[in-house]
Parts: C-alpha cells; structure tokens; sequence
C-alpha cells in the first residue's frame, strides 16, 4: 500500500444536530431528543485534496461521540490513502467493531478518491445515478395523536411517509396518521418494539388492514431466534425488513431466510464500500432492499445517495429532520432524491453551507 508515501491529515469535531421535533423511537419511548450528537470529519493528503466525512453513532450499537473521538483518536491517518481505499480499510478492521466511527473515514476516503477520479462517488463505483427515479420516505417519530397529525400535514409534500411504532398508542397514532393522510403509502418502522412472534403478527394483521402500508421494520429484537423470524417470514400478510438484524454482506443469508428485506445503513456498514457489499450480497439473494439513515447531516444522507442503485427504497431523510445541517448536498424536494442542483461536481457532491 505504500504506508508514509501520503501524509494525510485527519481533522474531527463534535457537532450538535437541532431536531424541528422531539424525536422518539421504541428503543427510548422515555428518553425523546430535541439535540442529537454527530462527528464531522475531513482528510487530507499531501496534494491537498480534501474527503469529508461523518459518524452519527448509535447507542443502540453501544457507540456515541465520545467513543467515535476516542477511536479516531487511535487511528494513524499516514496509514489511510485515497489511492488504497481498500488497503486503508483492511488498516481499520485491524481494530474491532466501531463500524459508526470506520463510517466517517470511510466516506472520507471515498469523497476523496473519488475527486482524485474526477467523478462523483456513483460513477466511481460504476453505479450511476438516474434522476427522477428514487424517492426518499420521510419518517414520524412516535409522539401523541396530537403531534402526529401535525407532523404529517407539515410532511405534505413526501409521498411516502415511515411511521415509528412499537409503543403502546401505535393504532392510536396510525389513525391519526390517517385522518391527516387518508391514502399516502406508508412504512412502518417497530425499532424491535414487540416482544413475541404472536405480538408481532397481530400487530402486523391490524396494519394489513390498511392497503398502503407498503412493509415493516424490525418488528423483533435481533436476538430473536430464528424460527421465530422463521415463522413470522411465513405468516405476516406485511413484507418485514431486517434493519436491527442486518449489518454486513455476511448477514444476508440469513435475512434471505427470515425477511423479505433489508435495510443498509452506513454507521452499520461502516460506510459506503462495506454498504456497497451489503446490498449487492442482498440483492444476489434476491431480497429487497433499502438504504436508511439516523438523524444525521447531508454529508451521510448523501454518502446513502450515491448507492441509490443498489436499492428498491430509500429512507435518506436524516438531514430534513434537522434545522441546522451544516452541509447542503442533493436535494429532496416532494421526496425525489436529486443531484441535479449540486454544485460541486465530484465525490461526494456536497458543500458546506
């Protein structure tokens, strides 16, 4: 790999996300955020080319941004190359796990690589990228009947909406999803909410009653047997997803087994080119597939972007959430995702705002 031939400099930084709204999933139906903590980061090499990057750690995961700091911290950026992507990856798999924090230098590399290239990120991975053809759900979080009806009038113009559910108001709130979309597709999303395959599929046989509930989430926790997954694969009138079950391409035979999707997610993947792997293993095993995100700025949303052709759904809503993202990268507007307004040219195809 040429390890010293490039001296790259790695910078890193807490930044704090402002939600428009109190966020809550079933994972922390007590614990709702207002401020959601991100690391920003950029590399650069010795011809002053510059990657950025980002890690919007998951608790869930058992990271945040003080474990993303202190593992970058470890991390000897003269091993990291834009013309070694691969090799500077093997370098960081020799430290376990922290797939969140790998995330941030990972689309770093990639931004940086792909400048090198003169090309975006898609088409340096031969992917190309079709406009006006990928659309992006925009998600409500779990909140009273009141607060979700406001929040879907004022996502009016995203023709699909991702409900969290999981709590105990979920018919409660799907109702008044309703009254305030009578018809909009909808995804539901139980963040391992329910405790049982019985629950899961009654639940899931009283959202089936809906016709534009297009498919669900993690009904389960990961830890769930598998004959149960097993058994609810085969009796749900809803397709379920893996999200919390699904992290690596080494998952896929297993989700092909229980689920009838998946759901990538860059902090899992530990980034763009272990997310390429993910879904092309998933698609090769013929389930569907789908890229989401956390709250997280528009340098992740579109890192997830780039990998648009990999997917049958997006939900790249993480930056919308948000009132102060630094970044402006493609845009979202009536939820088709689009670079067709972005200013810069290669990589990543984001600027600070």
């Amino acid at each position: 790999m040429g390890f010293g031939l490039h001296l790259m400099k790695m910078n890193f930084s807490k930044f704090d996300l402002k939600l428009r709204h109190e966020w809550t999933v079933a994972s922390s139906l007590n614990r709702g955020k207002t401020v959601f903590g991100i690391v920003l980061l950029d590399l650069t090499d010795d011809q002053g080319v510059v990657g950025l990057g980002e890690s919007a750690p998951s608790a869930r995961y058992e990271e945040n941004v003080g474990t993303v700091m202190e593992f970058l911290k470890q991390v000897d950026a003269n091993k990291l190359s834009f013309d070694d992507v691969a090799g500077s990856m093997n370098y960081l798999e020799t430290f376990p796990g922290n797939y969140g924090a790998k995330c941030a230098i990972n689309i770093a590399l990639m931004d940086g690589a792909a400048r090198k290239a003169g090309q975006p990120i898609y088409d340096f991975l031969k992917l190309g990228f079709q406009e006006n053809r990928h659309v992006t759900s925009f998600t409500i979080g779990i909140d009273t009947p009141e607060m979700i009806r406001k929040k879907v009038l004022e996502a009016e113009p995203y023709p699909i909406l991702k409900l969290k559910v999981g709590g105990p108001d979920d018919q409660q709130n799907m109702t008044a999803l309703r009254e305030a979309a009578p018809k909009k597709t909808v995804r539901i999303d139980a963040n391992e909410g329910w405790k049982t395959k019985e629950e899961s599929l009654r639940n899931l046989e009283w959202f089936a009653q809906d016709p534009n509930i297009e498919f669900c989430e993690q009904p389960m926790h990961a830890s769930t047997p598998r004959a149960d997954w097993v058994w609810l694969k085969a009796r749900t009138p809803i397709p379920i997803f893996a999200d919390e079950s699904f992290h690596h391409a080494a998952d896929a035979e297993y989700c092909a087994e229980c689920f009838h999707g998946v759901n990538a997610k860059l902090i899992k993947t530990g980034g763009i080119s272990g997310a390429y792997e993910a879904l092309r293993a998933a698609r090769k095993l013929g389930l569907k597939t789908m890229i989401g995100c956390m709250i997280e700025s528009s340098i992740l949303t579109s890192a997830a972007a780039h990998l648009a052709e990999l997917t049958n759904h997006l939900d790249i809503d993480g930056n919308l959430l948000c009132s102060n993202d630094p970044y402006i990268g493609p845009t979202s507007v009536n939820g088709k995702v689009s670079f067709a307004t972005a200013t810069e040219k290669t990589g990543l195809r984001v600027r600070a705002r």
